[in-house]
């Protein structure tokens, strides 16, 4: 690997300090009781076990509620399968009158969890008029999906494993291909291997799929990157003094750069410090990562090979969203002269640029939805009966014809 690639690489990375600045006397008094019509609606646990109101200078940290993002939580878990998904959704306008509507459907990358496209999905709702529905999920050992069996079962983070989860999720969800919606498929880093290689299954079974999207990871950076990785997150916290700490260094390692977004997804991707015998819930019981990304290490490789061939061979439109100056490799440079897929350049964001800036990735989403969704009518030929304002035309003989 060269020197320019490896400060190429330090440089887009976020520096991760290891140590946090002191924090005000946090609030003790306890959780505010669920409102009732939340509780009518499914959604009473998406407040599960916030700290209290907490701010850090002028910014409030406070976690946010998924209820104020997604219309609905579900539990699923798809037949023959032990593991049950957390799932949250908002459906698409039911009043619009356009067929059987679209969603987007979002794949998160490791270590994250379904409600890292939790401001994404507010903003794609507003920029669609609510036409384009939004379901993202936790994958196993992520955020509140859990899987019965032997803990191997539920680390098992393979590709092989990540498409078959998605495909039965699909399934289940959208039984009938006939009758369901159609799909836009995106995957943030990791979450682009399952939603590739899941999209032609899809397609033979009969589902619409409109068009794959791609956020911020290209095979041949993504390959080269890996040596990497072990000391990179070997540079994180191993836990965090309460979840509004955990806040507070995503924003200020610039791990995410938007408050609004950290503050609903950060907490998903945390649970309480088992091993600390003063947890007794409230804000201020320590946080460890929900998920151990250095015990993914064996499919890393796996995740990344051959993507790029499997998004220019997706038989649908494509689009990619790098963060700042990613470069692209060979195969995809090619595929970009041939026009083969939309690339857009989303400046002054991180890796987490559907967190960073949610507003720009909804408008780019939904004209790509819109643009590949759309049903062309052409209008009728010239001279064809029946077009107004025109008459049938006699042939005219040249002179000497007889």
């Amino acid at each position: 690997m060269s020197d320019a690639f490896r400060k190429a690489m330090a440089n887009k990375l976020p520096q991760l300090p290891r140590t946090r600045a002191p924090w005000a006397e946090q609030d003790q008094e306890g959780q505010e009781e669920l409102q009732d019509e939340e509780e009518e609606d499914g959604l009473g646990d998406l407040h599960a076990a916030l700290p209290p109101p907490t701010k850090y200078g002028s910014t409030d940290l406070t976690p946010l509620s998924a209820s104020s993002f997604f219309q609905q939580a579900l539990e699923v878990t798809p037949s023959s399968s032990s593991t049950t998904f957390r799932v949250y959704l908002t459906p698409p306008n039911a009043s619009n009158g356009k067929g059987k509507g679209s969603y987007l459907i979002c794949h998160h990358g490791a270590g994250a969890s379904g409600l890292s496209f939790a401001a994404l999905a507010k903003h794609v709702r507003e920029s669609s008029n609510g036409e384009l529905g939004v379901l993202a999920f936790d994958c196993r050992n992520h955020g509140k999906t859990s899987t019965a069996g032997p803990s191997s079962s539920e680390q098992d983070l393979s590709l092989p494993t990540l498409q078959n989860d998605f495909l039965g999720l699909i399934q289940h969800i959208f039984p009938d291909a006939k009758e369901s919606p159609s799909l836009i498929l995106l995957g943030h880093s990791m979450g682009a291997a399952p939603i590739l290689s899941s999209a032609p299954t899809l397609q033979k079974k009969g589902y619409a799929i409109p068009g794959v999207i791609v956020l911020d990871v290209v095979e041949g950076t993504a390959i080269e990157a890996l040596p990497l990785m072990r000391s990179i997150l070997s540079q994180r916290p191993t836990q965090f003094r309460s979840v509004i700490d955990a806040i507070h260094w995503h924003l200020t390692s610039n791990t995410l750069r938007d408050t609004e977004a950290a503050r609903v997804s950060v907490p998903s991707f945390l649970i309480p410090d088992p091993s600390n015998s003063n947890n007794g819930g409230g804000g201020g019981e320590k946080q460890i990562w929900r998920t151990d990304l250095l015990a993914t290490e064996p499919y890393w490789e796996q995740w990344y090979l051959g993507l790029s061939k499997r998004f220019l061979e997706a038989k649908c439109a494509r689009l990619l969203v790098l963060a700042g100056q990613e470069r692209l490799d060979k195969e995809l440079m090619v595929g970009q002269m041939q026009g083969k897929f939309q690339l857009e350049v989303m400046p002054d964001t991180g890796h987490y640029l559907h967190e960073d800036n949610p507003s720009s990735l909804a408008s780019t989403i939904v004209q790509f939805w819109r643009r590949n969704t759309r049903v062309l009518v052409l209008p009728p030929k010239i001279g064809q009966p029946g077009v107004p304002g025109m008459k049938p035309i006699n042939v005219v003989k040249r002179v000497g014809e007889d």
